[in-house]
């Protein structure tokens, strides 16, 4: 026995002992996600002791160095780690803008200080984050920001505003894009951490389609921020930004992917129409070659040896899964998949999912702009 088979052996048997049955069921909504932080309630003693469980091992980011509330384990050992839990069904036990987004940004550029301040508290999901980029008037130019940060001597002073924040009226800190500079569009740009409970921070949900809530509008009058809060040099946070944005889009992409649910579409909608079957057998086939591929990205993205577009294909691709998958739920769904509020219907998830994958176009990047870098970096298409 391998090394691997091993590991493999050791984490199939802690995860049958330890991931609570509850957790290993499908998420009936959103609320079942554990986001954390420290206004955060649970919903449930399970959801409770599976995330303590797992901050514990350090398997709420397995990948990252124990030094920094991570379990240090290899690419392998984390692709075991996660094939295992997704064989039980088990739960991510925490949801995380601080894991997909700031945490491997602070890895790269942040200093000792800001990594161990910030990394552990992410891992123990004891701290709840929100991405301040888009602007009223800078979304696909997001280099065009207007959001400003003076420097004051003893500290920044931040004022500006921001859109389409997910989840800041719940978030205890937010990393943000600011302005430090006019003399360049992108060398004059900081990469600012703060806490959204300062004086002067104030958000304003967004209602979408879906009746949900999940973004919004976020203001800064005459915010205060400590100086030794930028990530990276002062005026070259577009690094910061850059690098950010593909985990973003690598984290979107993985929506292309179900969520992690495991199994395939046609085992769980079993319809009766047969072109549907069809078209379900043929989606299932395409979502398998998409892990394939994604797994593929995933190892070269890490180790450095991903084309710079790639995060943009693959967010592309992966939005147009997930919204082809919440199509054909709907449509084997029929009349019953048309409820918005029933307990049956556990509150219209599936309509309400179904409309909230039409944002997934524009979160991260428009599609029209993926679609833009794809031609002009990668196949250099003349005039793209």
């Amino acid at each position: 026995m391998t090394d691997i088979d091993t590991f493999r052996s050791e984490t199939r048997d802690w995860l049958e002992a330890n991931c609570p049955p509850e957790m290993r069921e499908p998420m009936r909504s959103e609320k079942d996600a554990c986001w954390g932080g420290r206004n955060w309630t649970f919903q449930s003693d399970a959801q409770c002791q599976w995330l303590e469980r797992m901050v514990e091992r350090g398997w709420t980011v397995p990948h990252w160095p124990k030094d920094y509330g991570g379990a240090g384990l290899s690419p392998t050992e984390a692709k075991v780690l996660k094939e295992e839990m997704a064989r039980i069904g088990a739960r991510q036990p925490l949801t995380s803008f601080g894991i997909s987004m700031l945490g491997p940004a602070l890895l790269k550029f942040g200093n000792e200080e800001q990594k161990r301040r910030f990394l552990p508290e992410i891992a123990r999901g004891e701290i709840r984050w929100c991405q301040g980029y888009s602007e009223p008037g800078a979304g696909s130019d997001l280099a065009g920001l207007q959001t400003k940060a003076e420097d004051k001597g003893d500290h920044w002073l931040v004022n500006g505003q921001k859109v389409w924040t997910s989840y800041a009226d719940r978030a205890d800190w937010i990393f943000c894009l600011v302005r430090t500079s006019s003399e360049s569009k992108h060398s004059g740009i900081s990469f600012l951490l703060f806490d959204m409970a300062s004086p002067g921070v104030s958000t304003k949900p967004i209602l979408l389609i879906s009746g949900n809530s999940p973004f919004c509008e976020t203001f800064f009058d005459d915010v205060e921020v400590p100086k030794d809060q930028v990530v990276g040099e002062v005026n070259r946070g577009w690094d910061v930004a850059k690098y950010l944005l593909g985990h973003e889009r690598e984290m979107i992409a993985g929506m292309g992917l179900g969520g992690g649910s495991g199994g395939t579409l046609g085992a769980a909608l079993k319809p009766d129409n047969a072109l549907l079957r069809a078209e379900i057998a043929a989606f299932d086939v395409d979502a398998l070659a998409f892990a394939a591929m994604s797994e593929r990205f995933f190892e070269m993205f890490k180790a450095g040896e991903a084309h710079p577009a790639s995060p943009s294909m693959m967010k592309y691709a992966g939005t147009e899964l997930n919204k082809r998958r919440h199509e054909l739920v709907m449509a084997a769904g029929g009349s019953d998949a048309l409820e918005w509020d029933s307990e049956r219907s556990h509150e219209g998830k599936a309509a309400r999912d179904w409309l909230r994958t039409k944002a997934n176009s524009i979160e991260g990047g428009t599609s029209e702009i993926q679609l833009n870098i794809v031609a002009k970096h990668i196949l250099g298409l003349p005039g793209a």
